[in-house]
């Protein structure tokens, strides 16, 4: 019996802590640890500078805002979200880092809202607040029923799949790692007693084949492949081609999708092998409005991707991405200028890799085929 297709919602980073938690019914310690802002209400000050006055406090679904509807109406098989920020009442401040990212756990509705089936942990924030930080995350997640691949208390469990299912006798099978190109600390590798994230010291091809036979084993037909990396700088469109080959590596080894985050803007789409490989997604939900100096790149514009994949055959069937603008800490339909703004340049940036990207009636973007 075929198995037909299976859509999956996926997106950059979930980054809830920092300005986001301050919004939100229950707000954590705002003291950061930061070289020149000391205050997370610092950054809902400049949101309102740029875009009006946030209320306090809003509702869990408020970040989210106009993402939920078009999820809704999406009705993907599978949401899968990586969650760049450490759950947790902990104190213990990562020593050496710029940034902490931190939601209080009584918070969580404002995660569980969106109803994902996986929260990727593999990430540069995850342990923003020490061991006890990812253990406390670990513990709050799992209470919720949310499965966090990428993370873990050794690193048997970082590295373990997830099994996601999709209704019928399909399955997404999900696993994630991190790579320090994204920030990651190399201390923070999960290791046999010690908690943390799976670590990619290295884009080689023993790596790519080792990720790729973590899910071979429980691969059963009906099954959907998708490999999630944390990798790449913040800022820029050009792609390393260390990073092209290992995501060519994981499709040859039996990957049908690559998807990839750590870019606060989208990175270009390639279709390789009839297999969609995302390079960056860019960010989803944060608390960047009113940051100047990358103005280029317009990270106040996010995508929610929404990826069908023939689950007999492991190839692409569609690519839909819905134009979203952050605005008041919260996400709101883009307008028409900048779902052409996002249509060309991902097309541009694109080149060569994949087809063109428009936008269709509805206001989303679509790939086009080939």
């Amino acid at each position: 019996m075929a198995a037909g297709p299976v859509t999956l919602f996926l997106c950059g980073d979930v980054m809830l802590g920092r300005g986001v938690d301050q919004v939100l019914p229950h707000p954590g310690d705002p003291r950061l640890h930061e070289r020149s802002v000391r205050d997370a209400r610092a950054y809902v000050r400049l949101a309102e500078e740029v875009h009006g006055p946030v209320p306090r406090p809003v509702a869990p679904s408020w970040p989210w805002g106009e993402a939920l509807r078009v999820l809704d109406a999406a009705a993907p098989d599978v949401r899968i979200v990586n969650l760049e920020t450490s759950v947790t009442r902990s104190d213990d401040f990562a020593p050496g880092k710029a940034v902490h990212y931190r939601m209080h756990p009584a918070n969580l509705a404002a995660l569980t809202v969106a109803r994902p089936d996986a929260c990727v942990l593999a990430n540069n924030h995850v342990l923003d607040l020490g061991v006890r930080g990812l253990l406390e995350t670990l513990e709050v997640l799992e209470g919720a029923g949310l499965r966090g691949p990428g993370a873990g208390r050794d690193a048997a469990a970082a590295e373990r799949p997830v099994v996601l299912p999709a209704g019928g006798n399909r399955r997404v099978l999900l696993v994630a790692a991190g790579s320090p190109s994204s920030g990651i600390p190399p201390h923070w590798a999960a290791g046999p007693h010690r908690p943390g994230v799976a670590y990619l010291p290295a884009l080689t091809d023993a790596a790519a084949d080792a990720l790729a036979e973590r899910v071979r084993g429980l691969r059963r037909p009906g099954d959907v492949v998708v490999a999630s990396l944390h990798w790449g700088s913040n800022w820029g469109w050009p792609v390393p081609e260390e990073q092209v080959r290992f995501a060519h590596r994981l499709v040859d080894g039996g990957v049908d999708v690559v998807h990839g985050h750590s870019s606060h803007h989208p990175r270009p789409i390639e279709v390789y092998r009839d297999r969609l490989v995302l390079y960056g997604c860019g960010d989803l939900v944060d608390d960047y409005e009113g940051i100047g100096g990358r103005e280029q790149y317009r990270d106040d514009l996010r995508l929610a991707w929404f990826v069908t994949v023939d689950a007999d055959s492991g190839c692409l069937a569609g690519l839909r991405m819905v134009p979203l603008q952050a605005r008041r800490l919260r996400l709101e339909p883009a307008a028409a200028e900048d779902v052409g703004w996002l249509a060309a340049t991902l097309t541009r940036i694109s080149a060569g890799s994949a087809s063109a990207i428009e936008p269709a009636a509805d206001g989303s973007l679509v790939l086009l085929a080939r």
